[in-house]
This record gives C-alpha cells, structure tokens and sequence, in this order.
C-alpha cells in the first residue's frame, strides 16, 4: 500500500510545470473567484444563521485538510514536512480560527483571526512561491493540497467577513494588533527553534518573514531586528484597510436586501 500511495502522491517530475500565472494558476484563482461568487448568489436573502454555517463549512474543510496533510506527507515524500508546522501565518490562522469556534475565550478574537488568514492566503493564492520553487507538475499532490487549502481559506475569510462586516468596528482594532504582534511572536518562536545546524542537516525557515526581509532589501544582519516591527505595522495598517472595505461591503448587500 505504501508503494501505491508513495507513486500516486509523490512529486511528478519532468514535462509540464506549475508557472506563476500559467494555465493551472490562474485555474485555482478563477475556481476560487467562481466559488466566491456562486455562494453570494446562493446566500443572498438567506437568513443569518445560514451564511455563518456556511462560513463555518470552509473553516471545518480548511483544517481537515490542514491535519489531513500530515498523514499525507510521510507517504508523498517519505518524511512531515517540518515548514508545514503552523508557524506560518496562513496555516496558523486556520488553527485559530477553528478554534474560536470551540474555545470561548478565542471566540472574540475571531474576526482578528479570519482578517489575518484571509489576508496571508489571498496573497499566497496570488503569489504561491512554494508551489513553484519546487518545479514539480501541476497534477502534483503538493500543488493540488497547497493551492486548494489557500483557496478554502480564502474563502472562508471572504464570507466570514463580508457577513460579518458589522463587527469590524475601529473601537474592537487593538484585538488586530493583538493577533498580529501574538503572530510575530509565535513565528519567532518557531524560527529560533527549528533553524540551526546539526549533523549535516542545515535547516532555514522564514515564517511570517520575521528572519529575513522577503524582498531581500535589507542587510540580512538587522533584518532579524527589523522585521518583526515591520510585519506588525504593515499588516496591522492592512487590516484595517480590509475592515473598511468589508464594511463597506457589508453595508451594501444590507442595502441590496432591503431593496
């Protein structure tokens, strides 16, 4: 069994490679669009508790294929895959944002959680630069389970937030900053434990960036020193541009409900 699954999940090497912007990109970019766009058309005059228990659906696959991965990998690379450890922020958010779902005290940081997550996955989905360093073809599992995850969660936080854009207050904006300097932190951690050398193995990871300027535009000396700061200004200042934009948004299909 183990042989037929290794062969099946594998990496395929050699003919057709997945591209920035080729064929099979911009497939998972319009599946993700259409998805997105087909489930409005289908909530729309739905009650609340619908659109939220749809919202839910995507969290729950998100992470099934989150955990499921793990089972996966041994037998599609022969060992787990210690990047995929949620320590980067998409996957991270996934977590949290299951759990808030189950554990009381994280159910007030959830919007914080889906803001983050959607902002990490929507840009991974546009620029999936893990995908393509490894060269492999796009029937590959690796790019199938890496660019279906992203797209889940992307449309996990286009939903929640667009019908819950009336709790994206400016007043509730400090639990953003909480969620992401928690982040920073997190991946810091993460990044001082498992980068090093040992036994001939060499290990670098870069999660949430706070290691090394993914740009390359600062001297990787202070970068470590820098980063951190950046990243939580940066995303802080770009959720509540999402705030804005989805309660807008929200505002406007209120709107089109009442017509």
């Amino acid at each position: 069994m183990y042989y037929f699954f290794h062969r099946l999940l594998s990496d395929k090497k050699g003919g057709e490679i997945f591209t920035l912007f080729g064929f099979w990109h911009f497939f998972y970019i319009g599946l993700t669009l259409s998805v997105i766009i087909a489930l409005l058309v289908l909530l729309k005059g739905k009650d609340e508790y619908s659109k939220r228990k749809t919202a839910k659906i995507f969290i729950n696959i998100a992470f099934g294929l989150y955990i499921a991965d793990f089972f996966l990998m041994p037998l599609a690379y022969g060992e787990i895959d210690i990047e995929k450890l949620p320590f980067h922020v998409c996957t991270a958010m996934c977590v949290m944002s299951f759990l808030s779902y189950h554990i009381t005290f994280l159910e007030k940081y959830r919007t914080s959680f889906v803001l983050l997550g959607f902002i990490s996955n929507f840009v991974y989905l546009i620029y999936p630069a893990g995908v393509m360093w490894h060269g492999v073809h796009p029937l590959s599992y690796r790019v199938i389970q890496t660019l279906i995850f992203h797209s889940v969660m992307t449309i996990y936080g286009f939903l929640a937030l667009t019908f819950n854009g009336n709790k994206l207050s400016v007043k509730k904006s400090y639990r953003h900053l909480i969620v992401v300097a928690c982040m920073t932190l997190w991946a810091m951690l993460g990044n001082y434990i498992y980068n090093g050398d040992s036994e001939g193995y060499s290990h670098f990871f870069n999660w949430f960036f706070v290691v090394r300027d993914p740009f390359y535009l600062l001297p990787e000396s202070i970068s470590p020193f820098v980063m951190p700061i950046i990243n939580i200004l940066v995303f802080y200042l770009v959720e509540l541009l999402m705030c804005f934009t989805f309660s807008k948004l929200y505002n406007l299909l209120k709107c089109e409900r009442r017509d």
